[in-house]
């Protein structure tokens, strides 16, 4: 499937009387250090879905005596991270002195603000399978200099039907709220679909979302989901329904449409280059972002300043 194919919709219910679309965007394939990675966000024909910036995809994988997840210590600004597993293990290490073990079915929400370092890592004490997503949402630029925090939540809402289950990971979904302290207008959430089942639920018209199918076959308005594959939603949708032979599992990500022209450079979101040369020098000048504890000299030099890719388009 070619990047921005069109494909119609179907109304999901009675008042859903205009004909939707969505386009469909392959994912880039790319690597981080030894582990492989499939990025949906951003790419060049899509920068943004709601305040979301940045979405990787890692795994499925196996592995024995290796450790695919090994990120050294970077910075990050003007953004929050958000990890996500189905499966396997991640050590998160910041310079705030936070140290935990992720988990499926927990979330590590990392708030840069102003400035903050971490490490992601595979621990030692591990199952042998590492399947997962990381993802980015800009702050506005009321919050975008605020002090970096961090927190990590052992479970997250869940909505059980009888036709599947809704995670809610970032914002509110099927009345279910995500209590983690986000900025925008925002949701997140990992969907599953029972074999033979059939999964609907409500939208917020004003709010534009995408969907990434992460295993087993999924329907969308009568179109097979391919893998590495973002389908863009767009908005004036007030419910989505989604089906799957075999069950499936889906992410759904979305928010309000984001109004400010953000700029990414590496590991930071910014509003100018001059921002971005300062955090940069910051950074390999060893000030401002701190230290992760245990790490020694261990850390990620930043790469030389390039021409920097066209902000977003205000929603």
């Amino acid at each position: 499937m070619k990047n921005k194919d069109m494909v119609a919709g179907k109304e999901c219910g009675e008042n859903n009387s205009e004909k939707v679309t969505f386009s469909a965007y392959t994912n880039r394939e790319t690597s981080l250090g030894n582990l492989q990675i499939s990025r949906a966000l951003p790419i060049r024909e899509r920068r943004m879905i709601g305040p979301w910036c940045f979405l990787d995809r890692f795994g499925p994988l196996s592995f024995s005596g290796e450790k695919p997840l090994d990120v050294l210590p970077h910075p990050h600004i003007g953004l929050q991270t958000v990890t996500w597993l189905l499966e396997g293990e991640v050590l998160h290490k910041d310079s705030l002195n936070s140290e935990v073990i992720l988990r499926p079915g927990g979330l590590n929400l990392m708030t840069a603000g102003n400035g903050i370092a971490h490490t992601e890592q595979t621990p030692s004490d591990n199952g042998g399978r590492l399947n997962g997503i990381q993802l980015w949402a800009a702050l506005p630029d009321e919050h975008r200099h605020m002090p970096p925090s961090f927190i990590s939540a052992d479970q997250v809402p869940v909505v059980e039907t009888s036709s599947g289950s809704i995670s809610v990971f970032a914002g509110t979904l099927q009345d279910v709220t995500c209590n983690l302290s986000y900025f925008s207008e925002i949701v997140g959430a990992e969907l599953r679909v029972h074999a033979k089942g059939i999964l609907e639920f409500a939208l917020k018209p004003a709010h534009e979302h995408a969907v990434l199918l992460l295993e087993g076959d999924c329907t969308l308005e009568n179109q097979p989901l391919l893998e590495k594959t973002l389908y863009a939603l767009g908005s004036q949708r007030d419910c989505l329904s989604m089906s799957s032979q075999q069950g499936c599992k889906i992410l759904l990500i979305g928010g309000k449409p984001f109004p400010e022209k953000i700029l990414m450079w590496w590991n930071f979101v910014a509003r100018s280059p001059e921002e971005i040369a300062k955090a940069r020098l910051n950074w390999e000048e060893h000030s401002h972002f701190g230290d992760v504890p245990g790490e020694g000299d261990r850390r990620l030099s930043a790469p030389a300043l390039a021409r920097f890719a066209q902000p977003n388009p205000i929603s």
